[in-house]
Protein backbone atom coordinates (compact mmCIF):
# COMPACT_ATOMS: atom_id res chain seq x y z
CA UNK A 1 0.00 0.00 0.00
CA UNK A 2 1.31 2.82 -0.82
CA UNK A 3 2.31 5.83 2.06
CA UNK A 4 0.50 9.13 1.59
CA UNK A 5 2.53 11.86 1.68
CA UNK A 6 0.93 15.59 2.40
CA UNK A 7 2.37 18.66 1.10
CA UNK A 8 1.65 22.48 0.78
CA UNK A 9 4.07 24.66 -0.95
CA UNK A 10 2.41 27.06 1.31
CA UNK A 11 4.48 25.59 4.11
CA UNK A 12 8.29 27.05 2.75
CA UNK A 13 5.57 30.71 2.19
CA UNK A 14 6.60 32.96 4.72
CA UNK A 15 8.58 36.66 4.65
CA UNK A 16 10.88 36.49 7.49
CA UNK A 17 13.29 38.82 8.35
CA UNK A 18 16.43 37.76 7.46
CA UNK A 19 18.65 35.64 9.61
CA UNK A 20 15.28 34.62 11.11
CA UNK A 21 16.26 31.35 13.02
CA UNK A 22 13.10 29.37 11.63
CA UNK A 23 14.50 27.77 8.64
CA UNK A 24 11.53 28.00 6.28
CA UNK A 25 13.01 26.73 3.38
CA UNK A 26 13.73 23.35 4.56
CA UNK A 27 9.88 22.05 3.88
CA UNK A 28 9.66 22.38 -0.01
CA UNK A 29 13.61 21.68 0.11
CA UNK A 30 12.35 17.74 1.64
CA UNK A 31 9.64 17.77 -1.33
CA UNK A 32 12.14 18.68 -3.70
CA UNK A 33 14.68 15.75 -2.55
CA UNK A 34 12.09 13.38 -2.13
CA UNK A 35 11.38 13.90 -6.20
CA UNK A 36 14.84 13.84 -7.10
CA UNK A 37 14.82 10.22 -5.08
CA UNK A 38 12.01 9.21 -7.11
CA UNK A 39 8.35 10.75 -5.86
CA UNK A 40 6.01 11.44 -8.14
CA UNK A 41 5.17 14.69 -7.84
CA UNK A 42 1.31 13.53 -8.57
CA UNK A 43 1.77 11.28 -4.89
CA UNK A 44 1.88 14.71 -3.03
CA UNK A 45 -1.62 15.20 -1.56
CA UNK A 46 -2.42 19.06 -0.95
CA UNK A 47 -4.72 20.06 2.34
CA UNK A 48 -6.91 23.06 2.79
CA UNK A 49 -6.54 25.62 5.00
CA UNK A 50 -8.17 24.58 8.32
CA UNK A 51 -11.71 26.36 8.94
CA UNK A 52 -11.58 28.75 12.08
CA UNK A 53 -14.54 26.88 13.88
CA UNK A 54 -12.51 23.96 14.19
CA UNK A 55 -9.71 26.18 16.06
CA UNK A 56 -12.52 27.58 17.94
CA UNK A 57 -13.60 24.73 19.33
CA UNK A 58 -10.50 23.32 20.26
CA UNK A 59 -8.66 26.22 21.61
CA UNK A 60 -9.56 29.15 23.39
CA UNK A 61 -11.55 31.63 21.50
CA UNK A 62 -10.55 35.08 22.44
CA UNK A 63 -6.68 33.93 21.50
CA UNK A 64 -7.52 32.57 18.12
CA UNK A 65 -9.90 35.72 17.61
CA UNK A 66 -7.06 38.01 18.61
CA UNK A 67 -4.40 36.06 16.57
CA UNK A 68 -6.48 35.71 13.67
CA UNK A 69 -7.29 38.71 13.30
CA UNK A 70 -3.92 40.51 13.85
CA UNK A 71 -4.67 42.22 17.16
CA UNK A 72 -2.22 39.72 19.38
CA UNK A 73 -0.30 41.87 22.04
CA UNK A 74 3.26 42.48 20.97
CA UNK A 75 4.74 40.37 23.84
CA UNK A 76 2.27 37.34 23.12
CA UNK A 77 3.81 37.67 19.32
CA UNK A 78 7.34 37.59 20.43
CA UNK A 79 6.60 34.63 22.54
CA UNK A 80 5.54 32.75 19.31
CA UNK A 81 8.92 33.88 17.78
CA UNK A 82 7.12 35.36 14.52
CA UNK A 83 6.29 38.59 13.10
CA UNK A 84 2.57 38.95 12.42
CA UNK A 85 1.36 38.62 8.98
CA UNK A 86 -1.91 37.40 7.09
CA UNK A 87 0.67 34.92 5.80
CA UNK A 88 1.54 33.66 8.61
CA UNK A 89 -2.15 32.75 9.24
CA UNK A 90 -2.68 31.18 5.86
CA UNK A 91 0.72 29.09 6.42
CA UNK A 92 -0.64 27.87 9.90
CA UNK A 93 -3.94 26.69 9.08
CA UNK A 94 -2.68 24.66 6.37
CA UNK A 95 0.21 23.37 8.13
CA UNK A 96 -2.54 22.25 10.93
CA UNK A 97 -5.02 21.33 8.63
CA UNK A 98 -1.98 19.37 6.66
CA UNK A 99 -1.07 17.24 10.30
CA UNK A 100 -5.15 16.75 10.54
CA UNK A 101 -5.29 15.24 6.86
CA UNK A 102 -2.32 13.44 7.73
CA UNK A 103 -3.74 11.58 10.79
CA UNK A 104 -6.73 10.79 8.45
CA UNK A 105 -5.17 9.03 6.02
CA UNK A 106 -3.29 7.49 8.43
CA UNK A 107 -6.76 5.72 9.51
CA UNK A 108 -7.19 4.55 5.93
CA UNK A 109 -3.55 3.31 4.82
CA UNK A 110 -2.03 2.61 7.64
CA UNK A 111 0.37 4.75 7.87
CA UNK A 112 0.64 8.48 6.18
CA UNK A 113 3.46 11.53 6.84
CA UNK A 114 2.92 15.65 6.60
CA UNK A 115 6.04 17.35 5.14
CA UNK A 116 5.44 19.82 8.06
CA UNK A 117 3.83 19.45 11.61
CA UNK A 118 5.08 19.20 15.51
CA UNK A 119 3.77 22.42 16.38
CA UNK A 120 3.85 21.39 20.01
CA UNK A 121 4.68 24.47 22.00
CA UNK A 122 1.40 25.89 21.69
CA UNK A 123 -1.26 26.09 24.20
CA UNK A 124 -4.82 26.23 24.14
CA UNK A 125 -4.58 30.58 24.86
CA UNK A 126 -1.21 31.00 23.66
CA UNK A 127 1.03 30.42 21.50
CA UNK A 128 4.90 30.05 21.77
CA UNK A 129 8.08 28.61 20.23
CA UNK A 130 6.89 28.96 16.43
CA UNK A 131 3.72 27.12 17.08
CA UNK A 132 0.61 29.24 16.92
CA UNK A 133 -2.07 26.32 17.34
CA UNK A 134 -0.87 22.66 18.27
CA UNK A 135 -1.62 20.18 15.44
CA UNK A 136 -0.51 16.93 17.32
CA UNK A 137 -3.28 17.51 19.48
CA UNK A 138 -5.72 18.20 17.39
CA UNK A 139 -4.51 15.37 14.72
CA UNK A 140 -5.13 13.04 18.01
CA UNK A 141 -9.06 14.55 18.34
CA UNK A 142 -9.14 13.54 14.19
CA UNK A 143 -7.97 10.32 14.63
CA UNK A 144 -10.72 9.80 17.87
CA UNK A 145 -13.63 10.78 15.61
CA UNK A 146 -13.19 6.91 13.98
CA UNK A 147 -15.33 4.39 16.12
CA UNK A 148 -12.07 1.92 15.40
CA UNK A 149 -9.98 4.72 17.51
CA UNK A 150 -10.35 5.40 21.27
CA UNK A 151 -6.93 5.76 22.78
CA UNK A 152 -3.81 7.93 20.57
CA UNK A 153 -0.15 7.40 21.57
CA UNK A 154 1.52 10.63 21.18
CA UNK A 155 5.00 9.89 20.67
CA UNK A 156 7.32 13.62 20.61
CA UNK A 157 11.18 13.27 19.72
CA UNK A 158 11.88 16.34 19.14
CA UNK A 159 15.09 17.68 21.40
CA UNK A 160 11.88 20.48 22.88
CA UNK A 161 9.85 19.07 24.93
CA UNK A 162 6.24 19.18 23.68
CA UNK A 163 4.76 21.62 26.71
CA UNK A 164 2.24 22.40 24.89
CA UNK A 165 0.72 19.13 24.09
CA UNK A 166 1.17 18.05 27.62
CA UNK A 167 -0.96 20.56 29.13
CA UNK A 168 -3.54 20.12 26.27
CA UNK A 169 -4.06 16.29 27.04
CA UNK A 170 -3.59 16.09 30.76
CA UNK A 171 -7.09 15.68 31.43
CA UNK A 172 -7.33 13.29 28.52
CA UNK A 173 -7.04 10.21 29.62
CA UNK A 174 -7.64 8.76 25.95
CA UNK A 175 -4.48 10.88 24.91
CA UNK A 176 -1.06 9.76 26.32
CA UNK A 177 2.13 11.76 26.09
CA UNK A 178 5.74 10.78 26.13
CA UNK A 179 8.41 13.08 25.21
CA UNK A 180 12.30 12.23 24.61
CA UNK A 181 14.08 15.38 25.29
CA UNK A 182 16.72 17.88 26.21
CA UNK A 183 16.56 18.34 29.93
CA UNK A 184 18.17 21.35 29.99
CA UNK A 185 16.74 23.01 26.67
CA UNK A 186 13.74 25.08 25.64
CA UNK A 187 11.50 25.12 27.04
CA UNK A 188 13.70 25.90 30.60
CA UNK A 189 9.68 25.64 32.41
CA UNK A 190 8.09 21.79 31.39
CA UNK A 191 4.76 20.66 31.72
CA UNK A 192 4.37 17.06 32.77
CA UNK A 193 3.78 14.36 29.75
CA UNK A 194 2.87 11.16 30.91
CA UNK A 195 6.24 9.82 30.21
CA UNK A 196 8.93 12.51 30.51
CA UNK A 197 12.71 11.68 29.96
CA UNK A 198 15.27 14.26 29.88
CA UNK A 199 18.37 13.57 28.28
CA UNK A 200 21.79 15.75 29.28
CA UNK A 201 23.26 17.46 27.06
CA UNK A 202 25.94 15.39 24.24
CA UNK A 203 23.57 12.10 24.52
CA UNK A 204 24.79 9.77 21.75
CA UNK A 205 23.46 7.00 19.91
CA UNK A 206 23.33 3.92 21.82
CA UNK A 207 22.09 5.54 25.08
CA UNK A 208 19.31 7.60 22.65
CA UNK A 209 18.46 4.74 21.14
CA UNK A 210 18.31 2.22 24.38
CA UNK A 211 16.14 4.86 26.20
CA UNK A 212 13.77 5.00 23.56
CA UNK A 213 13.31 1.24 22.96
CA UNK A 214 12.59 1.43 27.58
CA UNK A 215 10.38 4.61 27.11
CA UNK A 216 8.42 2.66 24.37
CA UNK A 217 8.03 -0.45 26.01
CA UNK A 218 6.94 1.35 29.35
CA UNK A 219 4.12 3.49 27.35
CA UNK A 220 3.03 0.43 25.68
CA UNK A 221 2.63 -1.26 29.15
CA UNK A 222 0.70 1.34 30.68
CA UNK A 223 -1.12 2.31 27.48
CA UNK A 224 -2.96 0.23 24.77
CA UNK A 225 -3.19 2.76 21.91
CA UNK A 226 -5.30 2.19 19.03
CA UNK A 227 -3.07 4.82 17.18
CA UNK A 228 0.21 6.76 16.94
CA UNK A 229 1.00 10.33 16.39
CA UNK A 230 5.02 10.66 15.77
CA UNK A 231 6.84 13.79 16.07
CA UNK A 232 9.90 12.85 14.05
CA UNK A 233 12.16 16.25 15.09
CA UNK A 234 15.44 16.66 13.88
CA UNK A 235 17.30 19.12 16.26
CA UNK A 236 18.83 15.58 18.21
CA UNK A 237 21.07 15.95 15.06
CA UNK A 238 24.70 16.51 16.39
CA UNK A 239 25.36 19.42 14.23
CA UNK A 240 22.06 21.08 14.84
CA UNK A 241 22.19 24.66 16.12
CA UNK A 242 20.07 24.23 19.18
CA UNK A 243 20.25 20.90 19.93
CA UNK A 244 23.08 20.08 22.35
CA UNK A 245 22.48 16.39 21.95
CA UNK A 246 25.42 13.81 19.61
CA UNK A 247 22.96 12.15 17.70
CA UNK A 248 24.24 10.49 14.36
CA UNK A 249 22.16 10.74 11.04
CA UNK A 250 22.17 7.02 11.13
CA UNK A 251 20.91 7.36 14.43
CA UNK A 252 17.97 9.58 13.62
CA UNK A 253 17.22 6.69 11.10
CA UNK A 254 17.58 3.70 13.76
CA UNK A 255 15.28 6.31 15.70
CA UNK A 256 12.62 6.80 13.18
CA UNK A 257 12.95 2.41 12.65
CA UNK A 258 11.73 1.65 15.92
CA UNK A 259 9.35 4.37 16.50
CA UNK A 260 7.41 2.75 13.09
CA UNK A 261 8.32 -0.98 13.84
CA UNK A 262 6.35 -0.17 17.03
CA UNK A 263 3.15 0.43 15.39
CA UNK A 264 3.99 -2.11 13.05
CA UNK A 265 4.22 -4.85 15.86
CA UNK A 266 1.07 -3.11 17.41
CA UNK A 267 -1.15 -3.60 14.53
CA UNK A 268 -2.03 0.47 14.89
CA UNK A 269 -2.19 3.28 12.15
CA UNK A 270 0.81 5.70 12.66
CA UNK A 271 1.18 9.33 11.27
CA UNK A 272 4.18 11.36 11.38
CA UNK A 273 5.35 14.93 11.21
CA UNK A 274 8.64 16.26 10.55
CA UNK A 275 9.24 18.74 13.96
CA UNK A 276 12.06 20.52 14.48
CA UNK A 277 15.69 21.01 12.83
CA UNK A 278 17.59 24.18 12.95
CA UNK A 279 20.57 23.31 11.10
CA UNK A 280 21.25 26.91 8.64
CA UNK A 281 22.83 24.71 5.66
CA UNK A 282 19.39 23.64 4.85
CA UNK A 283 20.96 20.96 2.08
CA UNK A 284 22.02 19.28 5.20
CA UNK A 285 18.84 19.63 7.19
CA UNK A 286 17.09 18.00 4.57
CA UNK A 287 19.48 15.21 4.66
CA UNK A 288 18.46 14.85 8.32
CA UNK A 289 14.61 15.30 8.04
CA UNK A 290 14.90 12.69 5.06
CA UNK A 291 15.62 9.92 7.10
CA UNK A 292 12.05 9.54 8.23
CA UNK A 293 10.72 8.92 5.07
CA UNK A 294 13.48 6.46 4.45
CA UNK A 295 12.77 4.31 8.28
CA UNK A 296 8.88 4.35 6.77
CA UNK A 297 9.69 2.66 3.80
CA UNK A 298 9.02 6.31 1.13
CA UNK A 299 12.50 6.12 -0.40
CA UNK A 300 15.09 3.56 -0.27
Amino acid sequence: MTTPLVFHPIYSQLDLPERHRFPIEKYVGIRDELIRRGIDKARFITPSPLDFSVLTDNYDRQYVEALTSGNLDKKAMRRIGFPWSQQLIERTRTAVAGTCLTASLALQHGKALNLTGGYHHAFADFGSGFCLFNDLYLAAKTMQKSSAIDNVLIVDLDVHQGDGTAKLAENDRDIFTLSIHGEKNFPYRKQQSDIDIGLAKGTEDDEYLQTLEQALALAKRQFQPDAIIYDAGVDVHVNDDLGHLHISTEGVYERDKIVFALAEQLGVPIAAVIGGGYQRDIAALVDVHIQLYRAAGVIS
